[in-house]
């Protein structure tokens, strides 16, 4: 699985759990998850274990300096493209489409840096055995 699976993954469970459209589990949940509400929580379990299981190999690899690293990233390029005049921000879903890009790349990246780590300088991440 190459990065960009791992990265399409990470959008496709933040796009899932919220997104700018009304298909999503969060308005999904307040329209309807009264009515279903063992669909609901088995839903919001699965999304759980999704985030739980990134967010683990994310802080895991690349920890808190680098989400923020990577949010800076982020950050940067989209002022780089609101200055240059290619992106302009009055538009709240775009906004939002730009988040969920930025959150999936960073747990995209988290998911996947032992792999590019291996790749680049030969060594192996090995997890501690006494958990």
């Amino acid at each position: 699985m190459g990065l960009v699976t791992r990265w399409l993954a990470a959008f496709v469970l933040l796009a899932v759990t919220f997104n700018p459209t009304a298909y999503n589990y969060v308005v999904w949940v307040q329209d309807y998850g009264a009515a279903n509400l063992s669909v609901a929580v088995l839903a919001g379990l699965i999304l759980l274990v999704g985030y739980i299981i990134f967010l683990r190999a994310t802080l895991r690899s690349i920890g808190a300096v680098g989400v923020v690293l990577i949010l800076s990233i982020f950050a940067a390029l989209i002022w780089v493209l609101y200055d240059l005049g290619v992106l302009a921000l009055d538009n709240d879903s775009l906004n939002i489409w730009l988040a969920l890009g930025a959150l999936s790349a960073v747990l995209g990246i988290g998911l996947g840096w032992s792999h590019v780590r291996r790749a680049v300088t030969g060594q192996t991440d090995v997890d501690d055995l006494d958990e």
